[in-house]
């Protein structure tokens, strides 16, 4: 009669257990010799049992043949991931030395830490400043070029626009002229003749002035004669009438 099929689940059973274990375990180990042996494979076995005790095998050596595990498993992610960690240091590396380069420029730039500096690194730096000179008088002269032309072009304007203000000025003028002369005609019509005309009080409430006493002389000239020269010794007449009251 055949062994029947074992069926695959835990051993319930202690001592069946461990003596199951035992029986395997130099099983596998000696497969695992046979293989290495008739085949020329490099094969690492490590096993531990319930316990915690540790059982390997390894034809080339447990240490070496995890190594080589290690770098087949190194997948091409982590190797781009250190490549692009590398040249990033190497990057940072290249701009903190720029970075301390040009500190020291801007030093020498501004007379600071001149001592180690040879002769021909101080004519270089003497051209240098020469040279930022010279961009920096052309770029003032450039700057107030272009001021004085926008100052002329603002002038222009102005000036334009003062022109308009004024011809505006001046029919304004004209058409308040032409209003007054149409709303009084008899002051035209005296301009016209050439004999003055006093307007008439349209006011009520205006009052003709009280009379003033008048002390010292008034000449009064009038080039008409006859009842005139009357009308002017009168005048004088009561002058005179006035200093004696």
């Amino acid at each position: 009669m055949g062994r029947g099929r074992v069926e695959l689940k835990r051993i319930e059973n202690k001592i069946n257990r461990q003596v199951t274990f035992s029986k395997r375990r130099n099983g596998l180990l000696k497969k695992a010799y046979e293989l290495s042996v008739l085949c020329e494979a490099e094969i690492a076995l490590i096993i531990f049992s319930s316990r915690g005790k540790l059982y390997e095998f390894g034809s080339a050596g447990i240490t070496k043949t995890l190594e080589r595990y290690q770098r087949v498993c190194y997948t091409p992610q982590d190797n781009n991931l250190e490549c692009e960690t590398q040249s990033w240091y190497q990057e940072v590396s290249k701009l903190k030395a720029k970075f301390e380069s040009l500190q020291r420029t801007q030093r020498h730039l501004l007379g600071e830490d001149l001592g180690p500096l040879s002769v021909k690194e101080l004519q270089n730096l003497e051209k240098q400043l020469e040279g930022a000179l010279a961009q920096a008088r052309q770029r003032k002269t450039q700057m107030m070029i272009e001021q004085m032309e926008d100052l002329r072009r603002k002038e222009r304007l102005l000036g334009d626009l003062n022109k308009q203000l004024k011809l505006k000025l001046e029919a304004e003028g004209q058409s308040l002229k032409a209003i007054q002369g149409s709303w009084n005609p008899t002051t035209a019509t005296a301009g016209n003749s050439g004999f003055p005309v006093h307007p008439s009080q349209s006011n009520p409430m205006d009052c003709e002035p009280e009379p003033v006493l008048q002390i010292g002389y008034h000449h009064h000239y009038v080039q008409a004669e006859g009842p005139s020269v009357s009308k002017g010794m009168a005048g004088e007449s009561n002058f005179i009438q006035g200093w004696v009251l």
